[in-house]
């Protein structure tokens, strides 16, 4: 992969054909106030029209206020219907199970599977597709929940890397601040995506570009961290072992 100019109309046309594939009647989004998820919702939006987009906000106890804003400034954006709808009662009432322990990694993966619950939920209701928020990069190095986040019908962006979404974004006219934003997946307070990962996304892509020209063969130190992640989240990536027929 070449760090070129991501083509915004390749992607709307795979949206246009997927939703003409069936009797479909547009998209569902899950907007998190943050880059990815605003550039797959404005990509629905130019592929089906506002009136076939419906955003859905699913803040929890942890989630900052900013992203309230941030979310309703993308909605007025793109002139799309969001619903707002809080998934803190959800996580108490898995509180309540036998056993349960309380961890950021435990429930940030609750959280994060909880959304998509409710993304198809209403997906089925509208019969509509959901639309995934996956990027490249975080797809390589299971920076994802399985069958939480990294679940959808179609996925906009994720043969872009992240620093490709945040061009993309550019091309595509998306506001400022969230281009801007720290990225977070807001699954405790004061998160950040760069934190937990350990580096920073422009190192990632760029080590990433290195290795896939290299054969996967890491020759630095960030090249080296990078495949390890790779390898240990592999199974994010592979679908459920079972046996041939």
């Amino acid at each position: 992969m070449t760090h070129s100019s991501p083509d915004p109309d390749s992607i709307i046309r795979l949206l246009q054909d997927v939703l003409a594939s069936g009797s479909l009647k547009g998209f569902i989004v899950g907007l998190s106030g943050g880059i990815d998820s605003g550039v797959a919702a404005t990509l629905c939006v130019r592929a089906a029209g506002p009136e076939k987009v419906q955003g859905i906000f699913l803040p929890s106890a942890v989630t900052p206020s900013e992203d309230a804003a941030d979310v309703q400034m993308l909605a007025d954006f793109l002139k799309i219907q969001v619903m707002t709808i809080p998934i803190g009662p959800v996580i108490d009432q898995y509180r309540k199970m036998p056993g349960f322990t309380e961890t950021s990694y435990l429930v940030g993966n609750l959280m994060a599977r909880t959304r998509m619950t409710i993304l198809y939920y209403y997906a089925n209701q509208m019969n509509r597709l959901v639309c995934g928020t996956s990027n490249y990069t975080e797809f390589l190095l299971g920076y994802c929940t399985k069958y939480g986040d990294n679940a959808a019908d179609v996925q906009p962006i994720i043969h872009l890397q992240k620093t490709q979404v945040w061009d993309l974004a550019r091309t595509l006219g998306i506001p400022a601040r969230l281009i801007e934003k720290t990225p977070s997946a807001g699954l405790w307070q004061n998160q950040t995506d760069e934190d937990e990962l350990g580096m920073k996304y422009a190192v990632i892509d760029e080590a990433i570009r290195n290795l896939e020209k290299q054969g996967w063969e890491p020759k630095s130190t960030d090249e080296e961290r990078v495949l390890e992640k790779m390898n240990r989240a592999g199974h994010k990536q592979r679908a459920a072992f079972q046996v041939k027929r």
